[in-house]
């Protein structure tokens, strides 16, 4: 589904993944952990298309395709979700409309029909069942007054309406408490556990991956993969900390 080739980027001519090779296969979860500054949110960033990230080396391939040939509402189309560390507020806009235009929009890039209001709505209360957030928080604008446990329940909920391929997720743990964590975790599971599906988490800390247990686990350091395992690899990260393990 995703395969990275060395890939190389660099923020503000300062190079910060130096040479990343990754292939993530439909129905896989892959978790990404590493110190602060090793790369984790430019690879997220890069992948999606965020401005100010440049590609300096290597490629990428998304179900075939070259990513770095589409712009950012393309990868989307395509099947591409990337969730942010710190979702953003819009203040005048409608949570509710702001998803149904997302999703209509996505919908058209891929030559399909939108959906109606009442499809739509049943869909986002389907989806907000899942996150246990109550459809009122949906008619709010945009993230406007959320709690960061909120912000990251209504992300997954986007998520979920989306339907992606692949979700590139950033950090979904920052900020979270326990019973927000336990969620978003079995929110990630309910929709994206799939075999025509797969996610990249990106995390500091193991305890999110006790709800999401990953096929893989990956070290990332000063912009490389360094080292590769199955879950206890976050367990013994966790006991003995990314030095002592990475070396």
């Amino acid at each position: 589904m995703l395969k990275i080739d060395n890939l190389q980027a660099t923020v503000a001519d300062k190079p910060i993944l130096k040479g990343l090779s990754l292939e993530i296969n439909p129905g896989e979860i892959h978790a990404i952990m590493g110190p602060n500054g090793a790369g984790k949110s430019t690879l997220g960033y890069t992948l999606g298309g965020r401005p100010g990230y440049e590609v300096t080396g290597g490629s990428v391939t998304f179900d075939g395709q070259d990513l770095f040939e589409l712009e950012p509402h393309e990868r989307a189309a395509a099947g591409l979700f990337l969730g942010f560390q710190y979702p953003v507020e819009i203040p005048g806009v409608s949570f509710v409309q702001f998803l149904r235009e997302a999703a209509n929009a996505q919908r058209k890039g891929r030559g399909e029909e939108p959906l109606s209001g009442g499809e739509f709505l049943k869909l986002a209360k389907e989806k907000a069942g899942l996150l246990r957030l109550d459809m009122d928080m949906l008619k709010r604008p945009v993230n406007v007054g959320f709690s960061g446990g909120e912000k990251k329940r209504a992300e997954m909920v986007q998520m979920g309406i989306l339907d992606p391929k692949l979700a590139i997720l950033d950090e979904t743990d920052s900020g979270l408490d326990i019973d927000a964590l336990r969620v978003c975790g079995e929110g990630i599971n309910a929709i994206m556990r799939a075999p025509d599906k797969a996610v990249l988490l990106i995390t500091h800390y193991q305890r999110l991956l006790d709800y999401v247990k990953p096929d893989f686990v990956h070290v990332l350091a000063n912009g490389r993969i360094v080292k590769s395992g199955g879950p206890e690899l976050a367990h013994q990260l966790e006991a003995e900390g990314y030095e002592a393990v990475a070396a």
